[in-house]
């Protein structure tokens, strides 16, 4: 059986609408990753999940989550994360680094925290702007909604635009 991809446009709405929903609140199906390191990716992969409705299963470098015991990398490591959106010609959401006053809301943005070199924050967009003061975000760990990104100290930021969509069709 042959299979194609087709791109669909990502539905930033319901990303949106998910990050203030549970911004402060821990989804049951999803295991909360608080004391082991931090849930913000983990948070940021749901809201992406909202929004795309796919899963991307390949072994490794794929991007999902079935439980705590059976999900990618990319789900909850900041820096798989980044590779998998940007890199990603398979199904599910995919993006590419974009200037802060490119984001829209449903864009993802990765900080470098606490003097450290490394990305280690990631973030959901819910309302853009041309820069931090004017980007509202939602977040876990630090649990906000509409929480300006100029109030992070930050070393290093960088911006994620999700292009779309890509489903498995045939």
């Amino acid at each position: 059986m042959r299979y194609e991809l087709l791109e669909i446009a990502y539905d930033r709405q319901a990303a949106v609408e998910y990050a203030g929903y549970w911004a402060y609140r821990r989804n049951p199906r999803y295991y909360a990753f608080d004391e082991i390191g931090g849930d913000c990716t983990n948070f940021v992969s749901q809201c992406l999940y909202a929004g795309s409705g796919v899963m991307n299963f390949t072994p490794t470098y794929g991007w999902y989550y079935r439980d705590i015991n059976d999900r990618a990398p990319a789900w909850t490591g900041v820096a798989y994360l980044y590779q998998f959106l940007t890199e990603n010609r398979g199904p599910g959401p995919f993006g590419r680094e974009a200037a802060l006053s490119e984001l829209e809301p449903g864009d993802v943005v990765q900080m470098a925290l606490g003097g450290k070199e490394t990305f280690s924050h990631t973030v959901v967009v819910v309302r853009a702007g041309a820069g931090p003061e004017d980007i509202l975000i939602a977040s876990h760990d630090n649990n906000a909604n509409c929480r300006q990104l100029a109030t992070y100290a930050y070393n290093d930021i960088r911006g994620i635009r999700i292009e779309g969509v890509r489903h498995i069709v045939g």
